[in-house]
């Protein structure tokens, strides 16, 4: 795998091409003077709104305003991603993000006065002007939040405040991303190199195990250093989540952000409950690995290790593409011919290189197309990234395609399904194929650790989100011993006794950038337990599944998430598909170690 020093040496056709935003700066720079213009237009509509006819004025200029805006904000952030360290790009970001500022408190006025306004009014505004229809569900939806709208002076005051709010993430960001050091660690030559995250992810898989100690404690060592720092950061977090909780009158943090999605907080408790009540084959997998392994003591730095030998597989990024495509096929022709051609139009940065933010992700941007970050290592890993995010792109080119900008966007809710079924029939076209008795056992465990990350782990986190919240809503202190306590105990409950603690383990809360976006991790683990039921019936080759599937590919948010889902088939108001997603992995841990 190349190593590469510097974005230059990135060949030009596995480099995004930021020109379909902005062919350059200078057009950047008339956006940002017309968005700063447009704002102020927004701003005379401020007690002027007197009728169907205004209404649609303000309403539509809004919506230019907003796309218009996105397109700014984006292409500075992608800037940032590409290089963390490029101040020019930092500047870009801070500018777009205060125009934001400005944005929200000159429309900050509007929720109060649509809320103001009796539904028999507004309802016979709708009828006057045509052009009022397309708004309709989204003015309706605002009179369900009215109970959490508060008065146009205040609601100026939290607008203004955005900045303030968003401080502790941004914080966490830059401790994370830019000045966060590992320090040195031993190379397979012998040689000390600078520990990157990449190479992390890498060490701590490596065969030797005095490797994955050296690289684990080296990874966690800035983390412990830190953990008084980080621990103010993430209560900060914590504790403007529960305030503006209490000042938009929600009951709890959870339920506030529950409401948006109309996901009733059984959910949540459900899949926490129903996960820990069938917690006993991922501690059954625990002691597998500590027998195949041949360890006296199970450590944290040895659950990633892979416990199938010598099937390193370098895959090229060229490769990697070829071989998702096919798995992809129960999808439909239509399907994988539109993505083969992301590639050729440079839908992705593919490359790690210094400055680059760490990870992977996808970013829809209407009227454009969507930009895929990644950080390939021409690994399986990689592979499985790499469909992962193509799940996102082809979910956000879709609902752009077939949905007007209003509804185009889609709920994180929902969002995680896309991805995970294409990993799903990923996996299970890989383990189809496969002849070799090794590589199915390396895949089938590829599997379980999977499984394992998205579903045990992220409801692991879920709790820890819970209980931190519920402490802080207590009026309890939070702190890095708070944060320790809770941690290791669940790291417990969901890994069992085989594993032995070293000191580190408890600091694991440190390093979850997902924390400061509260109650979101839940959603990865629903959306897997959806994903698992839906790519399991296309590969039963079911069409009325397909049909289904593709609709809610292309639905975005024309309806409330839980009733999309509904619609493929997956309820998620009982805790069936949980249930169901949770016995195959128990069926899958029986069929590793019978082989």
């Amino acid at each position: 795998m190349t190593a590469y020093k510097s974005r230059e040496e990135v060949p030009l056709n596995e480099k995004w091409n930021l020109e379909d935003i902005y062919p350059n700066l200078q057009s950047w720079e008339e956006d940002f003077k017309k968005v700063g213009n447009m704002i102020d237009d927004v701003k005379k509509f401020d007690g002027a709104i007197h009728g169907a006819n205004d209404l649609y004025s303000y309403l539509s200029l809004g919506e230019e305003l907003g796309m218009v805006y996105k397109k700014l904000y984006v292409y500075a952030m992608l800037q940032v991603d590409l290089d963390t360290r490029v101040t020019a790009s930092q500047a870009l970001l801070d500018r777009a993000s205060q125009l934001g500022q400005k944005l929200s408190a000159a429309t900050a006025f509007f929720n109060p006065f649509l809320l103001s306004l009796e539904e028999k009014t507004l309802q016979s505004w709708i009828e006057e002007v045509q052009g009022l229809k397309y708004f309709e569900d989204d003015l309706y939806e605002l009179y369900r939040y009215k109970a959490h709208v508060l008065s146009k002076e205040k609601e100026e005051v939290l607008s203004q405040m955005g900045e303030a709010f968003s401080a502790p993430r941004n914080t966490f960001g830059m401790i994370n991303n830019a000045d966060i050091k590992f320090g040195d660690v031993t190379n397979k030559d012998g040689e000390k190199v600078e520990l990157t995250r990449g190479m992390y992810s890498k060490l701590i898989e490596d065969d030797n195990r005095d490797t994955r100690i050296e690289a684990y404690k080296a990874y966690y060592k800035p983390y412990v250093q830190l953990q008084n720092t980080i621990a103010s950061t993430l209560s900060a977090a914590i504790k403007n989540n529960v305030l503006m909780a209490k000042m938009r009158n929600y009951p709890t943090a959870l339920e506030k952000s529950l409401f948006g999605d109309m996901v009733p907080k059984e959910v949540y408790d459900n899949l926490i409950k129903a996960t820990k009540e069938n917690i006993e084959p991922m501690h059954r997998y625990m002691k597998l690995r500590k027998d195949i392994l041949q360890l006296d003591e199970l450590r944290a730095y040895d659950i990633a290790v892979p416990l199938v030998k010598d099937v390193k597989q370098e895959i090229s990024f060229d490769d990697a593409y070829d071989t998702m495509l096919k798995s992809l096929a129960p999808l439909g022709e239509e399907y994988v011919s539109t993505l083969r051609s992301f590639k050729e139009k440079r839908y992705f940065d593919v490359r790690e290189t210094p400055g680059k933010r760490s990870g992977a992700y996808n970013l829809g941007l209407y009227g454009v197309h969507p930009f895929i970050l990644l950080n390939h290592q021409d690994d399986l890993d990689s592979l499985f990234t790499l469909t992962h995010e193509c799940g996102h792109g082809m979910h956000s080119y879709l609902s752009s395609k077939h949905q007007p900008q209003i509804s185009a966007g889609y709920s994180i809710f929902v969002a995680e399904v896309a991805s995970t079924v294409n990993e799903i029939l990923l996996i299970r076209y890989l383990l189809k194929e496969t002849e070799d008795k090794h590589m199915k056992k390396h895949l089938l465990n590829h599997f379980i650790d999977s499984f394992k990350g998205t579903m045990f782990t992220q409801v692991m986190f879920s709790e820890f989100e819970k209980i931190t919240h519920e402490k802080s809503e207590q009026g309890e202190p939070l702190n890095a011993e708070v944060f320790n306590t809770i941690y290791e105990q669940l790291f417990r409950v969901f890994n069992g006794d085989e594993l032995v603690f070293d000191d580190e383990v408890k600091f694991g809360w440190s390093r979850i950038p997902h924390f400061y976006r509260p109650f979101y991790v839940y959603k990865y683990a629903t959306g897997y337990a959806s994903a698992i039921h839906i790519a399991d019936k296309l590969l039963e080759g079911d069409s009325d599944t397909l049909e289904r599937y593709l609709t809610f590919l292309k639905s975005g948010s024309s309806d409330y998430p839980l009733e999309l889902l509904k619609a493929t088939g997956v309820d998620l108001t009982t805790p069936e598909p949980i249930q169901n997603a949770l016995s195959i992995f128990s069926e899958l841990v029986n069929e590793f170690a019978e082989l």
